[in-house]
């Protein structure tokens, strides 16, 4: 392989990765806000992941309504989703076991469950396709052919997780999402409503997850189990540390490009174990993640 050739392969490979690692990383950030308020890993975020794409689905195929309408419904019903099921399920839960790892075993509930309701309602029977509100021709960026739809899907991704930062630093909301998982007790005795706190955390977290959902599912072919990217999107919150939102970001990116690069440079089997190979190396080097800061002990 000559230098151009290895040029232009490498361009490709960074240029692909940015657009899967976007996604990555949109889907990492929903998994590290709720950790950090909650210290619950969300098994079913993929699963709210795929009902979002089905949900919208449904309403085209089902009511051929205009996707001005279907996107936001799709956004609002996963919103909701997630806020009744935490505060349905997992306050419930948390109320009468107070075991973390009964948490955890109510998400595995739900993924299994609506796994389950999609193949009921007869779409998750085939592989569908979604349609795609941007154009797909082709855009070259420097020797990298990308298409617009690939530029829209970085744009928005960007842009969500720059409003997500902001939230985050520089509202009320949250201020008090920071504060709780820093010192839920702390946190409560200063006045934070710590039960509204949880809802709008798995509520930003179902949108964020329902606004992934919905760029790529033009790109890949739907079927009930295509909510395993979470296992990407797990691996790019621990590459990038699991208590930090920049860090779920940056893995999300590293994540993207070493699968595309892989498969570019390697061969396209051994895609799936990249994902793996960049936890056991973070793991080994740097436990706490690249951007997880040093291990703190949490005062109770």
């Amino acid at each position: 392989m000559d230098s151009e050739v290895l040029f232009l392969f490498l361009q490709q490979g960074i240029a692909s990765g940015i657009v899967s690692g976007s996604v990555y990383a949109l889907l990492a950030l929903a998994i590290v806000m709720i950790f950090k308020t909650s210290e619950v890993p969300n098994f079913a975020q993929g699963e709210v992941f795929m009902v979002a794409a089905y949900a919208a689905l449904f309403l085209i195929v089902f009511y051929g309504l205009p996707m001005w309408v279907v996107i936001p419904a799709a956004l609002l019903f996963t919103v909701a989703g997630m806020m009744l099921f935490e505060a349905g399920i997992l306050r419930r839960v948390k109320k009468a076991l107070g075991e973390p790892v009964n948490l955890v075993i109510a998400t595995l509930g739900l993924s299994f469950l609506l796994r389950g309701l999609v193949r009921q309602t007869g779409l998750g029977d085939t592989p569908r396709s979604f349609p795609s509100l941007v154009s797909t021709d082709p855009v070259q960026i420097g020797q990298a052919m990308l298409t617009r739809l690939d530029l829209a899907i970085v744009g928005t991704a960007v842009a969500v997780m720059a409003a997500v930062f902001l939230l985050f630093n520089f509202t009320r909301a949250g201020r008090a999402m920071r504060a709780l998982g820093m010192n839920p007790k702390a946190a409560a005795l200063v006045g934070i409503d710590i039960r509204r706190t949880h809802a709008f955390v798995w509520g930003l977290s179902g949108l964020v997850s329902a606004i992934s959902a919905l760029l790529i599912a033009p790109k890949i072919l739907m079927t009930p189990e295509m909510g395993h990217v979470a296992i990407l999107a797990f691996a790019a919150a621990i590459v990038g540390g699991f208590n930090s939102l920049p860090g779920a970001v940056l893995g999300g990116f590293i994540i993207g490009i070493a699968e595309n690069l892989v498969g570019l440079f390697v061969s396209a089997s051994a895609i799936v174990v990249t994902p793996f190979l960049a936890i056991m190396a973070v793991l080994v080097l740097r436990p706490q993640g690249l951007l997880g800061g040093r291990p703190q002990m949490r005062k109770v």
